[in-house]
């Protein structure tokens, strides 16, 4: 059951136009993901749906409710948060909450129940009292998500929450996510990180402003064209100028190795007296499965 839908959303700052002719549907209990470069649209889609910014054209509906007309019902539904921490540094852990229990009416006793629960999930208890600016990376996102979930939202709404955090804080995050989902909460996440994406329910590939595909991350994986090989070789910016010389074949660093991508009709013995003119033999060249990030490069690239 959808309870956020936005149709045709046109978004303009002079002459750029961040979000073009816009389009998507979530479901409570799912996690939706937007993925795209900096500048994509992402961000400003994200501030359109929580009312922080006004829209060109096109409709935004939350739980039934018009955004341009009936913003202060859709309000308590909504948790949002930012890319950059925008918490209290002065303020401790608890004070940061207290904040925000009282923007939505919290009763003391509500705002109790509601932390001891927010503490047990997200490891914050030991630290209530500490300052929020003393925080470690990943513990000022738990607190930020934290101050985002205490009026209990039907959706949550996250821009690039875990961007430069540790990996095992990523992973907790999104063990607090998921546990969200079956609760019943839509989540609108944007990540720049593939794995967390395959984590989504459903994902949407957006480069300037626009939809480039949508589907489920095997869904996505399958709309990959072509054929793809793995260099074991370093991807040094001299390897990667001598690779894109080479016309006919596509290559990309994935790590710290090299992916080639060549047509559905070619294959890459085709290429192996190119490839050894500028030092790569054939035993380095392995053919793979094409992964999202496969699929993603694909599609921006076009």
């Amino acid at each position: 059951m959808s309870v956020v839908e936005i149709s045709n959303l046109a978004k303009t700052y002079g002459a750029i136009r961040a979000v073009d002719d816009f389009s998507f549907a979530a479901n409570k209990g799912e996690i939706l993901a937007l993925v795209g470069p900096d500048g994509a649209g992402k961000t400003s889609i994200f501030r359109a749906l929580c009312g922080l910014i006004n829209y060109d054209s096109g409709k935004i509906e939350i739980a039934g409710f018009d955004a341009s007309r009936d913003f202060e019902k859709i309000k308590p539904l909504l948790g949002y948060m930012p890319q950059t921490f925008s918490l209290y540094l002065d303020l401790s852990v608890e004070e940061n909450l207290h904040f925000y229990a009282g923007l939505f009416g919290l009763s003391r006793l509500q705002f109790n129940d509601k932390t001891k629960l927010l503490y047990r999930f997200s490891g914050l208890g030991p630290f209530h009292d500490r300052r929020a600016g003393a925080l470690s990376g990943g513990m000022k996102q738990k607190l930020a998500l934290s101050c985002a979930l205490i009026h209990d939202p039907e959706v949550l709404v996250l821009d690039e929450p875990t961007t430069g955090v540790d990996p095992l804080s990523r992973r907790q995050f999104w063990d607090i996510l998921k546990n969200l989902r079956e609760e019943g909460t839509a989540i609108i996440v944007s990540t720049p990180y593939m794995d967390e994406v395959e984590l989504s329910d459903r994902a949407i590939f957006i480069f300037q402003g626009k939809k480039m595909a949508e589907g489920t991350p095997s869904e996505l994986v399958q709309k990959f064209t072509g054929k793809v090989y793995r260099l074991n070789v370093l991807p040094t910016s001299e390897r990667m100028e001598q690779l894109n010389k080479i016309e006919g074949i596509t290559s990309r660093r994935f790590g710290a190795s090299v992916h080639i991508y060549t047509k559905v009709d070619s294959t890459i013995e085709e290429y192996y007296d190119d490839l050894r003119r500028i030092g790569i033999e054939p035993d380095s060249i392995t053919p793979v499965v094409p992964e999202l990030e496969d699929t993603f490069i694909q599609f921006m690239g076009k």
